[in-house]
């Protein structure tokens, strides 16, 4: 789940997240995946003290993701830092469930936590048991803005093998609404997780806001690198960076 608000990204961002995202803002930038902002040209990345790199994921859309752990948090934890051509945009944390525990839009600046109670968290464990999670929980950013998100992840049966990871095929269905009950976000597409690395990430899908712009993506992973390999810790993203894939206006996509 934690790509829904990660991963995507925008992801992974996916969803893991189910996502990700601080506000109205970055609930735009995970679904368009444009703002990148900060640490421009930074060539490596080393995680917090105490925290260990644990893989390097390089994505469709020009972004690349740091997936890492610290020893302070809650076992199950997972943070992720994403970057884009112009340095870091995002962070985010979730948990063994991967639910969207706390995320931060360097562009805003503004931080987004989960809200204990819900109707319906997500549940990694629930949708790998039966197939299916439907999810139905709030998030309050740190400028006191209470969003509304409920959807679902099926698991297709599909499994796909990317760069020596097996990973599964997810279908997604996410609708996000400001806390008087206004469609705020919607997004639909499929995605990937990995049960070996406990999260979702990003893939294809359409998404639409308040305005009435729609979007389309495809932030599925293509490079998974580990410690010792060449790129561990890369920064710079690798593909779809002459083009601009992670945003592309419904009508110019049907032509």
């Amino acid at each position: 789940m934690a790509h829904h608000p990660a991963s995507a990204q925008a992801a992974t961002p996916p969803r893991g997240g189910a996502g990700f995202m601080p506000g109205l803002l970055t609930l735009l930038v995970l679904a368009g995946g444009l703002l990148a902002a900060g640490q421009a040209g930074a060539a490596s990345f080393t995680p917090p003290a105490g925290c260990t790199l644990n893989v390097t994921v390089q994505n469709r859309s020009c972004t690349v993701s740091q997936y890492y752990t610290c020893s302070a948090d809650p076992e199950g934890h997972q943070r992720s830092a994403h970057f884009g051509r112009d340095g870091l945009y995002h962070l985010s944390t979730i948990d063994a469930e991967t639910r969207w525990v706390e995320s931060q839009s360097m562009g805003s600046g503004l931080v987004e936590r989960l809200v204990e109670e819900a109707d319906d968290h997500a549940s990694f464990s629930g949708l790998l048991q039966s197939g299916r999670d439907d999810f139905d929980f709030w998030t309050e950013t740190s400028d006191g803005q209470r969003l509304h998100h409920q959807g679902h992840d099926i698991l297709t049966g599909e499994t796909v093998e990317i760069d020596g990871q097996t990973l599964e095929r997810t279908e997604f269905q996410l609708t996000t609404r400001s806390e008087s009950g206004e469609v705020l976000i919607t997004r639909e597409g499929q995605q990937f997780i990995s049960r070996d690395l406990g999260r979702f990430f990003g893939g294809v899908e359409t998404g639409s806001d308040w305005t009435g712009a729609e979007t389309q993506s495809n932030d599925s992973p293509v490079l998974f690198t580990f410690p010792g390999e060449a790129g561990f810790g890369s920064t710079t993203p690798q593909f779809d960076c002459d083009q601009l894939l992670t945003q592309i206006p419904q009508e110019r996509a049907a032509s």
